[in-house]
């Protein structure tokens, strides 16, 4: 198969999906900076697994419907989502963001899921461990916290959006601020619910997130039975594009167990 871009539809949402891939389904949510870019963590997953990358709904150009105003409800559209997929349980990986909805959806049902992945996950806090407050930084700012390699910094510094990028990266912004403002990434009720997620659970973090510290990792562990934590050196918040080949082994190894 080849990368397929489509429209995808569940209930009255319609969001933009890649797909590509043949064999388990593995579902990536992405975090709030938007819809990915198909890079290199996704072409070894999709030689692994269907591969399936949604854009959420109220990012980019997919739908925004009225009834989704916190994280919680996009995590109920996303078990929608799942209900509606034919085939077998799927292997749900999230990234920040996206890992504080995969955690939302496991505490609530697992009964589509077979294993979950999260990248440096939003969702939880530790009292005295600040976060990053990406939404008081420049775009400079963010792009330099963002890696630990200064180098992904400036690439992405260079890049000079097109009109439609900028209204993208502006309606992402907004979504971002609704579902993550207040408290600021996190669910003070989540913790308390993690001990449902009966499904292998393995956490990655960059030991150098300056967004979300790595020091949380533990705290996942020690609310999920059986989590399983990779520490990444040399990374900041993204681990599975600024350490994706060593991030890639580590994931594809755990499904393999999972």
């Amino acid at each position: 198969m080849a990368v397929q871009e489509h429209k995808h539809t569940v209930r009255d949402v319609s969001v933009r999906m890649y797909g590509d891939g043949t064999g388990e389904p593995l579902l990536f949510l992405h975090g709030a900076g938007g819809w990915p870019a198909w890079g290199p963590f996704f072409e070894a997953l999709a030689r692994r697994c269907r591969l399936l990358v949604p854009e959420h709904p109220g990012f980019g150009l997919s739908g925004n419907p009225d009834w989704i105003r916190n994280v919680a409800d996009v995590a109920m559209y996303y078990l929608d989502f799942l209900d509606a997929l034919e085939g077998p349980p799927v292997h749900l990986v999230g990234h920040s963001l996206g890992g504080w909805i995969a955690a939302e959806i496991a505490a609530r049902n697992t009964s589509r899921i077979r294993s979950l992945t999260l990248l440096a996950p939003a969702g939880l806090r530790v009292k005295g461990l600040l976060s990053g407050d990406n939404f008081i930084w420049s775009p400079e700012e963010y792009a330099r916290n963002l890696f630990y390699d200064q180098a992904f910094a400036e690439r992405e510094l260079a890049h000079v959006p097109s009109e439609q990028e900028a209204d993208i990266a502006l309606t992402n912004r907004y979504m971002a601020t609704k579902l993550g403002w207040e408290p600021r990434w996190f669910n003070p009720a989540l913790e308390k619910w993690l001990h449902r997620i009966a499904v292998p659970t393995h956490v990655v973090w960059g030991v150098q997130d300056k967004i979300l510290p790595s020091a949380y990792a533990p705290l996942w562990r020690e609310r999920v039975a059986g989590a399983h934590i990779s520490m990444v050196e040399g990374c900041g918040h993204s681990p599975h594009i600024e350490q994706c080949d060593f991030v890639t082994a580590k994931v594809i190894a755990f499904l393999d167990r999972a």
